[in-house]
């Protein structure tokens, strides 16, 4: 009687186990939905403060004026009334308050997959992987030239990373492709190899129109015409210039309805005053000057309020990252873009590291919880990125990857709804019990807290005995595993042969020099 009211219970719970052990085998790679960050924002101004910004930046450019190095950009501005001395822009404060007025306060990316679009603005966030390293650490923590290969690999661990909200766009540059032709097959990577949202090279204009042709091919023309689907970054050439390469591409963007980061590149000390508020002014007022020229070319296209922060080392002239001003920049644009009523971006997980060490971690650290706190909205080179942008490792983008999911779940805030079931379990414990096998516990143990995968917590002699492996080789070795396990979300077989001969076309109509030709 005994042994037969017991054994089902036993085999239910033997089945138990080993579904769980059978789920711990299988790597959870699905897209965390875009972030809504309900962390209150870290505001270090008051809101004279804010104002007195604002003041100084409409006084930049209505005295000191911005450089518009492109022929269109000064006829444009000519076109509406602005004040045009040689290349120089004087802006008024009332017409570039009217411009930016139009810019969305939010919108949604649309990506391949629509299960993965995801909302942008206000307290919605995304995060996005680094870009442009002209090396790579690779998956033997070799340091060296990025090949094509490598670069598919990276939109491969984009796609399979959780926290990862698109697949970028060059996030190392492939050396096996020419420099004029080397977007159509990195575009083409970034749509291949994710479902996600993506990035639209902007090298040149024609580049930038080569891809957001291939994203009419992949989403249609009209669809673009009313739905975000890629991101141009047009960067300014700090203090106070934007070029004719930067603003042909950013026309290209806006005509077709897509967004553009209209982004300064600023390097506090040496392109800015050494001053924090005073960098954050001509920051400002650069920003402004684009967002409002996107609204000269479309009237109502979407646009982000960007930036690049680094201030400088006056040692050395080097780059720095992690420092405490780059953190109160942030803060101040987050700031500064919520009185404008526009999205912002900014850059994530930076370090000047040259290899995945404590630096590295510290530098990151500091910027993501900056960022996060900032309450940013694209969030930038949130993977990957050391040695001040030059290398991408593989290590430290699993790693990153994993620590912006942190960061996800602590912008969360805290869950409320297993509180009165969770709180019952005080009285059925008792002082001096512990929790570990009441029912709370077994029911919400996987999910109650964050359990990283890349962090050892276990005992030092756990550690020896499982070989003493650290952060760096256990994150390679989860990148191998994840790409042993992915799998390509297929492109539609008509839509793939249509990119695929615009490729070949435009490889064929675009000149490659014979020494870019070479296989490295």
């Amino acid at each position: 009687m005994n042994d037969a009211s017991t054994e089902p219970r036993r085999l239910s719970r033997q089945g138990g186990r080993a579904n769980r052990r059978a789920a711990r085998s299988v790597t959870d790679t699905a897209m965390l939905p875009g972030l809504f960050n309900k962390l209150p924002a870290c505001e270090v101004m008051t809101g004279s403060q804010v104002e007195r910004i604002d003041a100084a930046s409409m006084d930049i450019l209505e005295n000191v004026g911005v450089v518009f190095r492109d022929e269109i950009a000064l006829a444009d501005w000519k076109a509406i009334g602005a004040k045009v001395v040689g290349e120089t822009v004087y802006l008024d404060r009332a017409l570039v308050r009217d411009l930016i007025s139009t810019i969305p306060t939010s919108f949604t990316y649309h990506a391949r997959d629509p299960k993965k679009n995801v909302a942008l603005g206000g307290r919605h966030s995304i995060f996005v992987p680094m870009t442009g390293a002209p090396y790579v650490r690779d998956l033997d923590d070799v340091r060296r030239n990025p090949l094509m290969a490598d670069l598919s690999m990276f939109h491969k661990l984009s796609h399979m990373m959780p926290s990862l909200h698109s697949s970028a766009h060059h996030i190392v540059e492939p050396y096996d492709h020419p420099i004029s032709q080397r977007h159509l097959r990195i575009t083409y990577s970034s749509m291949k190899h994710s479902d996600k949202t993506f990035m639209g090279m902007t090298t040149s204009p024609k580049n930038a129109e080569d891809v957001l042709d291939m994203c009419a091919i992949l989403f249609g023309d009209e669809f673009m015409e009313t739905h975000p689907v890629t991101t141009g970054n047009c960067n300014g050439n700090s203090p106070l210039v934007w070029d004719e390469t930067m603003l042909g591409a950013m026309r290209a963007f806006c005509k077709r309805n897509q967004p553009v980061l209209c982004s300064p590149f600023v390097l506090g000390g040496a392109n800015t005053p050494a001053s924090v508020a005073a960098s954050v002014a001509q920051l400002n007022a650069e920003a402004l000057s684009a967002l409002a020229y996107t609204q000269v070319i479309r009237r109502g296209a979407p646009a982000i309020y960007g930036h690049y922060l680094s201030t400088v080392s006056m040692k050395s002239g080097a780059p720095m990252a992690g420092t405490p001003e780059i953190s109160l920049m942030n803060f101040m644009i987050g700031q500064m873009a919520r009185f404008y009523e526009v999205p912002w971006r900014t850059s994530n997980t930076l370090g000047g590291a040259k290899t995945f060490d404590a630096q590295a971690g510290y530098e990151s650290a500091t910027t993501l919880s900056a960022v996060m706190h900032a309450g940013a909205n694209y969030i930038w080179h949130s993977a990957g990125w050391n040695e001040a942008g030059m290398h991408c490792s593989v290590a430290k983008f699993i790693v990153d990857a994993e620590q912006c999911a942190m960061a996800y779940r602590m912008a969360e805030g805290p869950n409320w709804d297993d509180f009165d079931d969770a709180l019952s379990a005080v009285s059925d414990i008792g002082p001096g019990g512990h929790y570990l096998g009441h029912q709370h516990t077994q029911d919400n143990f996987q999910t109650a807290y964050f359990m990283p995968e890349m962090f050892d917590n276990n005992s030092i002699e756990q550690w020896q005995a499982e070989g003493g492996v650290e952060i760096t080789e256990r994150a390679l070795n989860h990148a191998r595993k994840l790409l042993s396990e992915y799998q390509e979300p297929t492109l539609d077989i008509a839509k793939n042969e249509e990119l695929l001969a615009y490729i070949a076309r435009r490889e064929r109509e675009i000149p490659a020099a014979d020494e870019l030709n070479q296989t490295y």
